[in-house]
């Protein structure tokens, strides 16, 4: 039985520089933190020739099937035919949050289950080759219009600067913040539901296709990264005022790239969290739906939810690790 462990994140700054249709002319930078919620994935390996079926799945439904072409689920059938695994293998995929909500879940899913693959294969795997897979199963396999943020995140884990360019491999650096800062902003994150689900990629294609109209903005958000990174890497306290006000900067800027991003429901929300004392937020992940997130007094946490009955909301903790195989016994290998 292999048990792995991936993390889902965060992204204060720069998300859409992290796509090739921008940073292939103009570069692009993000900063941003995995969290302690997990996409987790069970394996096991057993004898197809005693049943009817070769390959067991289990998400939000179970498949039973003979052969990879005939699987749903399209990571899984890219993955599994992608590492060259056809039989006898069982896998069971759980989250702590649900899919589609701004968390970088899907490409944590893709990292997670490549993870899985390769170490019931006994394969030696390393961050950026997990970083580097996922996103050739996502963008190449199966074509899908996303950024390549979330799975550097997803497989390196920590909190991080991460550059993109035409010219190499996505250059991970960890920010040079002091534990005391790093508690310090910890402890001034709130994560509210908005209750409203949606798939990112078809935000992100409506941004892209006018990225030159886009460009002022783009650039707006990618400087707005080095403003942050010196708040951050500050040697005395953490400006924790500034930072939320430059969150709340760059989700200005956000909202101009596309009339989708913020409908009048989540103007409202937001909104609702700054009367309450929040310095700024910004909605994660593509928008439309998903997690508001807050920079906020801890003070203030319980009146923000309270002005948001009925949702969920969460305190998190950034900076950790990243894949990682966290249960490993000894399987029957007839793959």
């Amino acid at each position: 039985m292999i048990i792995t462990r991936t993390p889902l994140r965060i992204s204060f700054f720069g998300g859409g520089t992290d796509f090739p249709e921008y940073f292939l002319e103009h570069e692009g930078v993000v900063l941003s933190t995995a969290i302690n919620r997990y996409c987790y994935f069970h394996a096991n390996t057993f004898p197809s020739r005693l049943v009817d079926y070769s390959i067991r799945l289990s998400y939000s439904r179970s498949e039973l099937v003979k052969s990879i072409s005939e699987i749903q689920h399209p990571v899984f059938r890219a993955c599994l035919h992608y590492v060259g695994i056809n039989s006898n293998i069982e896998l069971h995929a759980v989250s702590d949050l649900p899919a589609f909500t701004g968390l970088g879940s899907s490409s944590s899913f893709t990292v997670g289950l490549l993870h899985t693959l390769h170490t019931v294969q006994n394969d030696r795997v390393i961050a950026s080759m997990l970083a580097r897979e996922a996103i050739h199963v996502e963008r190449t396999l199966l074509k899908e219009h996303i950024g390549l943020q979330d799975q550097v995140a997803a497989a390196y884990g920590g909190f991080n600067i991460i550059e993109f360019s035409k010219n190499a491999e996505p250059r991970v650096r960890h920010v040079g913040i002091s534990i005391e800062n790093l508690l310090y902003l910890q402890s001034h994150l709130l994560l509210i539901f908005t209750k409203i689900k949606r798939r990112a990629q078809d935000i992100e294609k409506d941004k892209l296709i006018a990225i030159k109209k886009n460009l002022a903005q783009f650039d707006a958000m990618k400087k707005i990264v080095a403003e942050a990174l010196k708040l951050i890497e500050t040697k005395g306290k953490l400006d924790i005022v500034a930072f939320g006000r430059l969150l709340h900067e760059s989700w200005e800027s956000k909202q101009k790239l596309s009339n989708l991003v913020a409908n009048e429901t989540i103007k409202e929300y937001y909104s609702r969290g700054l009367k309450q004392g929040a310095y700024g937020g910004k909605l994660l992940g593509a928008g439309g739906g998903g997690f508001l997130l807050f920079i906020a007094p801890p003070d203030r946490h319980q009146h923000i939810k309270r002005a948001f009955p009925g949702h969920y909301a969460i305190n998190i903790k950034i900076g950790v690790p990243g894949s990682e195989v966290i249960f490993s016994t000894p399987l029957i290998h007839e793959l």
